[in-house]
């Protein structure tokens, strides 16, 4: 049998990207674990607790049905595609035609291609919140994108300067800016007045601005829409998931809305990808979306309790942080006297066996934090906290 050529190579844009970083050091985690190292995770925002039982029930009832597991819609079942303008409608106030302003697509961090591939030709130029989501970065250096970075810093409350992409825009041919609040990793909220300011932003330069939207009902007690702004739908698009409001993030159930135009144009590249998601986990997907405000209340609670506990895990580590924070993570500066995001966190994942993120995966202004999730136990976090304080004290 001949050997494979050694002249393979990979494509180029392969090369444009690495592996993702969770992927990585969640690895080095499960060997640490594998010899015995016990390591508390705080770093990966997946919700712990199950969706409500309702949920769960609609999944296994519909599961039995004879026709429950053949191809589906590319577009989604019509009750799904309602139940999202519905949820819509009752919780931001945002009217959606079902049929024609709204997909449904497998989790959100699939549309961020979707709608990448959609809008960029190689060259374009995209905005990209720095910190922010590493995907958006990945995903435009995969379209052969040109990326511009704009700051989002403590100084301007994690806000754009408009300024400064005002400077951006002059002299590079931007397509698409990429906007996410509640803001991750920062957990700062955006007002209507800066989601006005964004929409006529795009506006005037012909840019579509993408709100990434899944962590509005974290902590929050106002979810906002980008397209609750007059005018917004012409130009901005918005994604949502159910991974972070309805503990569903392995259920991959998201959703993308704008304007008729926009999202046919999304829809061309989706249904070229994929065939469609599970029908049980769409109708299952319509009950979760009904949940009332006690069921938002109820995670909430739960989060409220273990955010305490972030906070006392951030004071321990020696790092200060804004109260105000909303969502998943709490965000954090790290003392003045540590190295780097990634040694102060190196160092407590030696130490104390605890993982937190350095804030440098999210960007070039996220090097002097660190980022806690919520998505353990108040008492696993407590514990954390425990061992950072037994590091000064042996």
């Amino acid at each position: 049998m001949k050997k494979a050529s050694n002249n393979i190579t990979p494509a180029c844009r392969v090369s444009e990207v690495k592996e993702y970083y969770f992927s990585t050091k969640l690895k080095e985690i499960a060997a640490l674990n594998a010899q015995g190292a016990n390591i508390i995770s705080l770093g990966v925002g997946g919700p712990d607790q199950p969706p409500h039982p309702e949920v769960i029930n609609t999944l296994y009832h519909e599961a039995q049905q004879p026709g429950a597991h053949g191809y589906q819609p590319y577009v989604g079942l019509p009750a799904l595609r309602e139940a999202y303008a519905g949820w819509y409608s009752r919780w931001y106030g945002v009217e959606i035609d079902p049929a024609t302003e709204l997909l449904p697509l497998i989790g959100s961090k699939e549309g961020i291609l979707h709608t990448t591939l959609a809008f960029i030709n190689p060259g374009d130029g995209v905005l990209v919140p720095n910190p922010g989501y590493p995907t958006y970065t990945s995903v435009s250096r995969l379209a052969g994108a040109s990326i511009h970075y704009y700051d989002l810093t403590e100084e301007s409350n994690w806000e754009p300067d408009f300024e400064q992409l005002e400077n951006i825009v002059k002299d590079s041919n931007i397509k698409l800016m990429w906007v996410n609040y509640p803001h991750m990793p920062t957990g700062k909220t955006a007002s209507k007045a800066l989601f006005e300011r964004l929409v006529d932003f795009g506006h005037r330069h012909g840019i579509v601005i993408v709100n990434d939207n899944p962590y509005s009902f974290i902590l929050n007690d106002t979810p906002l829409s980008i397209l609750q702004v007059e005018g917004a739908k012409d130009i901005a698009i918005e994604m949502n998931s159910l991974s972070k409001s309805h503990n569903m993030p392995g259920w991959r159930m998201g959703m993308v809305t704008s304007n008729a135009t926009f999202i046919n144009w999304i829809l061309k590249v989706k249904s070229n990808v994929d065939s469609g998601q599970y029908k049980p986990m769409m109708l299952a997907a319509v009950r979760a979306l009904q949940c009332d405000e006690q069921w938002y209340a109820q995670v909430n609670q739960v989060y409220a309790e273990r955010r305490k506990a972030a906070e006392q895990l951030m004071q321990a580590l020696g790092c200060t942080f804004d109260p105000q924070q909303r969502g998943l993570f709490l965000w954090g500066r790290i003392p003045d006297s540590a190295e780097s995001s990634e040694a102060f966190a190196q160092r407590i994942l030696d130490k104390a066996r605890v993982f937190v993120v350095p804030g440098f995966i999210f960007g070039t202004n996220g090097d002097r934090f660190i980022r806690i999730s919520l998505c353990a136990s108040t008492s696993n976090i407590q514990q954390a906290t425990q061992r950072v304080l037994n590091i000064d004290n042996n």
